[in-house]
Order: C-alpha cells, then structure tokens, then sequence
C-alpha cells in the first residue's frame, strides 16, 4: 500500500514538473504546443494554466485590435505584444458579419456577442456567441444569448459576463438583461433596468456592474445616469454623476477613461472610490474634429487616431508618470482604422 501511495505521489510530481514546463513556453508558441496532442490543449484551455503562469511571472500582455481598410469593406484583428511588436491577423471569426456587437476578455479568451448583420438585404440581429481562444488561435461557438441585441452593453465582473439594454430584433430599445456563466456555458435572465437603455457601455468595478452613457427612455436626449448592479443583492441602483456621448472609454489601474463626443480634446477620468470625476486635457493641436480609440498596454492608455492619417503618432498616456512626462508618443499604429481594442493577458 505504501508503495502505491509513493507511486501516486510521484506521478503527481512529475505531473506538476510537465505542467510547469508547458508553462515556460513562450505565449506565441502556444498553437503549436496544442495541436501536438489532446491532453495538452486541455491543459492550454484551464483555468489552471493561467494560474501557473501567474505564479512564475510569465503572463504576457498583446493588444488586440479590430482594424477596418481604407475602403471600410473589410475588418480584421491585429495582434500587438507589449513591446509593440506585431505579431499576426486572428483567423476570420465565424458567423455573418456583424455591427454594434459586444467584446468582452473572459479567462484569457475572447467573447464577441450579438450584433447587427445585414442578410439578404434585410437586418438581422443576432444571439450568437463566439469565443476566440488567444492560446490556440481558433474560433469557436459557445451558448446563444437569451435575447438577440445589438448596441448594448456588456463588461466581465466577478468572472461572469453580463449583457445589458441595446436593441431587439424589431429595433425596440430593451431594458433586459442576463449574465453568462463561462463554466456552465449558460445564459441566465436577471432583473432589468428600471426603464430601455441603448448606446451605452459597461464596466465593472468593486463586484459590481456600472452601465453609462448612452440614452435611455426616461431622458430627452442622452443619459448621464449610471445604472449600477449589485450581484450580491441582484439589484440595480443609481448614480447621477455620469458622462454622455461617450466616444472612447477603457479601465486602467481601477479607474475608467473616457472622451465625449463633445470634448475630444479632455479625458474625463472616473474614480469608483469616492464617484468622483476630473478632466485631463490630451495634447493634441491642429483640427478638434481628430476622434480616438483607447488601447490598453503595459499599465499606460493608448490614444489611436480614428482618422488612420500617417502624420498623427499614437499618443501614451501614463498615470504613474510625474504630471510633466505623463504624455509621450509611441510606434505602435494599427494598419487601418481603429475600431476597438481588447488587452488579453496570457
């Protein structure tokens, strides 16, 4: 019996030495390393991989950028690790192409959901699901929403993804909402805003789920309310201090980033702590018509110009910096126009 119990013991061992040495591999390696057997890419797949390289130090941060031609025909994702290198497309995503669809990064993967496509000639609005795995390069179908929608909002809080408001199948504002449990692969309806809301985002912060911007039904013109949903309590509650017509808005270090469409020469930044705003001017001189993109690397705020014009350089802003040096320029510029981006740590 205790030679069993010593055997088992070392298998577990050697078992734990493989894992850790999976681990070591570099991120760009990882297709490679999952097609070369079953039981390594679902290793690749766990939450336990992720772990690993936590633990070592070796999660590597790439940007990953949604891209248009210069036509505006067609759109693909480039990816950029955090020295700027560019690395390579994602493959096509499955499904009809889409607008006014929902990003989320969930366990080192990518959610895209819902949206707006256009078959036939006749609009289409989707419940579809497609997960992009950033370890081994591939697309694939996870559970459908509830409710088909598009120009909503969406954020991953707590580990579970929630999709609120946007428009329905007849273009009707909605005020539903549900949450995705990734381990279950499962859609669950939860309790819906107090009135429709569309054209808004999301973000969470603190276990909980702020929705902002956009309009909603009980206002003339855009809304400045922040919904906020409480998982623990299943409730939703309501600020006043928000921002409307926002055109850019990214998390960075546990405070959120926004351009309105009206200012896009200021950073509205939102501190959770204490529901507090203050305005950071972006130096940027010539036409105020210049729009931006946020990217997140490496701790710092990527500004990309919405224009795609070779004489404007990508700004860097660093919140850590002193007040001085906190904006600088960088290399890295999409190939197209920007149309969103996602950070996936791996």
């Amino acid at each position: 019996m205790l030679g069993v119990v010593s055997g088992n013991k070392r298998v577990t061992a050697s078992n734990d030495v493989a894992k850790y040495c999976l681990a070591l591999v570099p991120r760009s390696d990882f297709p490679a390393m999952g097609g070369a057997c079953k039981r390594w890419r679902s290793f690749l797949r766990s939450k336990e991989f992720i772990s690993i390289r936590k633990l070592a130090g070796l999660l590597e941060e790439w940007l990953y950028v949604l891209t248009v031609n210069a036509e505006g025909r067609e759109s693909y994702w480039e990816v950029f690790d955090c020295l700027g290198n560019k690395h390579h497309q994602l493959p096509q995503m499955p499904g009809h192409i889409k607008a006014a669809f929902g990003i989320v990064v969930l366990n080192g993967k990518l959610l895209v959901m819902g949206g707006h496509s256009m078959i036939d000639e006749s609009g289409s609005v989707s419940t579809d699901v497609y997960q992009y795995d950033s370890y081994l390069n591939r697309w694939s179908k996870m559970a459908s929403m509830n409710v088909a929608r598009y120009d909503f909002a969406c954020a991953e809080v707590n580990g579970m993804v929630y999709a609120v408001g946007g428009f329905g199948i007849d273009g009707e504002s909605l005020s539903c909402a549900e949450v995705y449990d990734p381990d279950q692969d499962k859609w669950t309806v939860i309790e819906s805003l107090r009135r429709p809301r569309w054209g808004c985002f999301a973000c969470g912060f603190g276990g909980k789920l702020y929705i902002m911007g956009g309009r909603s039904s009980f206002t003339i013109g855009n809304s400045r309310s922040v919904d906020v949903y409480n998982p623990k309590s299943h409730t939703w509650g309501e600020m006043k201090k928000g921002c409307v017509m926002v055109t850019a808005h990214a998390v960075l270090e546990k405070k959120l980033f926004c351009i309105e469409w009206k200012n896009q020469r200021k950073l509205s930044i939102f501190n959770p702590e204490d529901n507090s705003w203050k305005m950071e001017p972006v130096p940027v001189t010539g036409s105020s018509s210049i729009r931006f993109q946020f990217g997140i690397l490496d701790g710092k705020l990527l500004l990309f110009s919405l224009q795609g014009n070779p004489g404007y350089n990508t700004l860097l802003y660093n919140p850590n910096a002193a007040p001085e040096s906190q904006w600088q320029t960088c290399d890295i510029k999409p190939s197209g126009a920007c149309l969103c981006t996602v950070t996936i740590k791996a």
